[in-house]
């Protein structure tokens, strides 16, 4: 992609504007960048563009508009520049075609999917890095994408969000996986047909195309997406068939990169290697694993980068034990599905839950582990449609509702999980919704969370500490 000279306009110029900005300043582009919020434009000063707030049209001359993954299609610039025949293209778009250009383009490995991502692509950096390649995890993560480009790495763990894809069109990487898909963001795709689409497009030039045999959607996107030639791989919770990935016993076991995969198996460690614990990610082990395998990577060095991975803060991050209960901060399940895989990794909890649903619906989620809770603790605006829920299909279960408006919300909520729990049993932030009617980030939430367990165990004089 030719930039010299070109007229670039950059929608946005938070986090992803500022990595935005100095690559096409790099490759001689003209750069405009537009922002309603003038503070943040004010940002950009010194980087060599032209800083225009609040722009609902491209000004005369753009060739290229380059828009932040948070702004909707709908946007009256986004859909202006449509409307003039202006390609509009996104981060994740911008590096691919940048990396392009190098005389050795950097790899993309490509993860997407509602729930599980940021853990899959830590396990793929993990596996890699162990391997001895050249890898960095970014992307949706939190290491701009562009920003790994530009620092010349051999291979890139990409996660990727579906706004991303959505503004991604020519993007093709050597392999790629929807993990799973359930109701999210529909606000900002407006429907699921259309935010299922955007996943779909990670594997519409993969070589790769890597699928969850026990998730509908992951299936049927790479049935529509996979491009003729393209290598399907399979991988699932039982024993695996040529061309999957799977369980043995206790092992995880692949028959898909293997020299005969009617007769022969690879090992690539065991259920015991995988951490956090739990079936949802086993199966984001073995995404990452598959992943890693198309690229050459050994059955010994998957095994031990899985064993090297450290989770990342707040995703099933065992916090402490008091009196025989466990204390779990799942707070990144934000969402019902991902509270779902984090929930049945247990066999009997107190769950705290709340939030904002955004409009998806907990019933399915309830029904599903209603034999499980021992009891249930609630706060947050949507806290009486999961009370309504366990009310329906766990009429037995004790709910202890917090009023909005408590000075100290998460501290009264562990104790109440507290007086709910037995000896054995897990006390799980696991949220099933988003966290800013009451807290900057599901972060800050679940740090709340971990803070009101060490005071809750220091005054209960215990010392374990699993955080």
């Amino acid at each position: 992609m030719e930039l010299a000279g070109r007229h670039v306009l950059v929608a946005g110029a938070g986090v992803t504007g500022k990595s935005i900005v100095p690559v096409l300043r790099e490759q001689g582009a003209r750069v405009t960048v537009t922002d309603g919020n003038a503070g943040r434009l004010a940002e950009l000063e010194g980087l060599g563009a032209e800083l225009v707030p609040g722009l609902t049209e491209p000004p005369e001359g753009v060739e290229l508009v380059v828009t932040s993954p948070g702004w909707k299609p709908t946007s009256p610039l986004l859909v202006a520049a449509a409307g003039a025949g202006i390609e509009v293209i996104g981060d994740v778009e911008l590096a691919w075609r940048v990396g392009q250009l190098r005389d050795k383009p950097p790899v993309w490995l490509a993860i997407t999917g509602t729930n599980g991502k940021t853990t899959t692509v830590g396990m793929l950096e993990s596996i890699l890095r162990t391997a001895g390649v050249d890898a960095v995890a970014c992307g949706n993560v939190g290491f701009a994408v562009l920003d790994a480009v530009r620092a010349g790495h051999e291979v890139l763990a990409v996660e990727l969000s579906s706004f991303q894809l959505h503004w991604s069109s020519t993007l093709a990487p050597l392999a790629s996986v929807v993990l799973n898909l359930a109701e999210d963001h529909l606000d900002w795709h407006g429907s699921m047909a259309e935010y299922a689409a955007a996943k779909g497009r990670i594997h519409a030039h993969s070589a790769n195309v890597v699928h969850n045999v026990g998730e509908e959607w992951s299936v049927r996107l790479a049935d529509e997406y996979a491009p003729d030639g393209a290598r399907r791989v399979a991988f699932g919770m039982d024993t695996p068939r040529p061309g999957e990935l799977g369980i043995v016993e206790d092992l995880l076991v692949d028959r898909a990169f293997v020299a005969d995969p009617a007769t022969t198996a690879d090992e690539l460690g065991t259920l015991a290697d995988v951490r956090p614990a739990g079936p949802h990610n086993v199966a984001n082990a073995l995404a990452a694993a598959a992943l890693a395998r198309a690229y050459g990577v050994t059955g010994e060095d998957v095994a031990k980068g899985l064993r090297e991975y450290r989770p990342a803060p707040h995703r099933a991050e065992e916090i402490g034990e008091i009196d025989g209960v466990r204390y779990i901060n799942d707070s990144k399940a934000t969402n019902p599905h991902a509270a779902s895989g984090s929930l049945r990794a247990h066999l009997s909890v107190v769950w705290i839950a709340g939030g904002q649903l955004k409009g998806a619906s907990v019933d399915e989620l309830v029904g599903s582990i209603a034999g499980r809770l021992r009891g249930v603790v609630l706060f947050g605006v949507d806290s009486p449609v999961i009370a309504a829920a366990v009310a329906r299909h766990a009429p037995d279960v004790p709910v202890n509702s917090l009023p909005s408006g408590d000075d100290d919300t998460m501290t009264a909520a562990v104790k109440a999980a507290r007086a709910l729990a037995r000896p054995g049993d897990v006390v799980l932030l696991a949220p099933a919704a988003a966290s800013l009617d009451m807290y900057r980030s599901y972060g800050e939430r679940g740090d709340a969370f971990a803070r009101a367990v060490r005071v809750l165990r220091d005054g209960a004089g215990e010392t374990s500490d699993g955080g």
